[in-house]
């Protein structure tokens, strides 16, 4: 009787350690469906045991392409009976809609034995947009009629017959006139170069400014123009053509041209997810943000932009002023 006792109570001191060591990773949203421009929690949660030094999961700029990290992540953790409970919360969104699947993420352990992972399941995310079209209450659609058309007869084209042909002769007579009287000057074609890249930036900012949009409370229309004119800038300063990508394509094109993940990357994506939630998700930013927004973009133009020297005047030999 004894014995049988002793090994129950062995089972049981051993089930126990063995569960004290288990590791549980997990990862979900707080949402499995939301719209565009929508702001919610991913959050990734680990069980441990006190103690257990893991290797916790992270993500920068993008959970996945399309997903967009806002900020995150913000830890918290928690000690019960034992184990260590660690949250790990990111704030994201998306401006492109469809149904997302992140792959699981995980947790490592390194130790004399090896490497060893924990992973969490799969999380989903619809991404829907707004449906702002009305019902449609037609109850039966018919084809649209073409109009009709009479035939022309030869009584309506004469009189525009003789105007083209009263035309064309005095044209040639003019022309004949022209060569036989009067010989035309040869005019020089003037080739205007382009202004840089920064001074229309800057000239267009200028006037963004002065015409005081968001003052007015036509807050999507400033952020419009706002990204419009960096679109332009990127164009011609990086050959990136941003009027026909998305925000996270853009950036991502921008660093395929060499373009640093710098501050100037931070304050360049800062303006257009600002103004995707503007344009997008309604959102109302405050005269801080505004004027912020402004300042981020003149710098991004200030920092990146290209100097053109001017070509130093100097004098010859014979007095006369040449340029290097």
């Amino acid at each position: 009787m004894n014995k049988a006792i002793y090994h129950i109570l062995l089972f049981f001191l051993l089930f126990s350690s063995v569960k004290g060591q288990e590791v549980s990773v997990s990862a979900e949203f707080d949402t499995s469906r939301i719209y565009i421009g929508d702001q919610i929690n991913f959050r990734i949660i680990i069980d441990q045991p006190a103690g257990l030094n893991l290797t916790l999961p992270y993500f920068r700029d993008t959970l996945i392409k399309n997903i967009e990290i806002l900020s995150g992540p913000l830890v918290d953790s928690s000690r019960q009976s034992g184990r260590t409970r660690i949250i790990e919360s990111y704030l994201i969104t998306s401006f492109d809609s469809g149904i997302y699947v992140i792959p699981p993420v995980y947790a490592e352990l390194k130790n004399e034995d090896g490497l060893k992972r924990f992973y969490s399941e799969y999380s989903r995310l619809e991404v829907l947009r707004v449906n702002i079209a009305p019902a449609d209450t037609t109850v039966q659609i018919y084809d649209i009629i073409q109009p009709y058309r009479a035939p022309v007869t030869l009584g309506e084209i004469l009189p525009w017959l003789l105007l083209v042909a009263l035309v064309g002769a005095l044209v040639w007579i003019a022309m004949i006139y022209m060569r036989k009287y009067k010989k035309l000057p040869v005019e020089i074609e003037t080739v205007i170069a382009p202004d840089p890249a920064h001074i229309i930036a800057f000239r267009e900012l200028e006037k963004l400014k002065e015409e005081q949009l968001w003052q007015k409370g036509e807050i999507k229309f400033y952020y419009s123009r706002l990204t419009e004119i960096l679109r332009k800038y990127l164009e011609n300063r990086f050959g990136i053509f941003s009027l026909e990508l998305t925000t996270s394509e853009t950036l991502a094109d921008l660093v395929k041209a060499g373009f640093k993940k710098n501050e100037s990357y931070n304050q360049l994506r800062s303006v257009l997810t600002g103004a995707d939630l503007v344009k997008f998700a309604k959102y109302k930013p405050d005269p801080e943000e505004n004027e912020s927004h402004f300042r981020n973009s003149w710098d991004f133009v200030e920092v990146t932009k290209i100097e053109v020297r001017e070509p130093l005047a100097a004098k010859s030999e014979n007095g006369k002023e040449v340029t290097s």
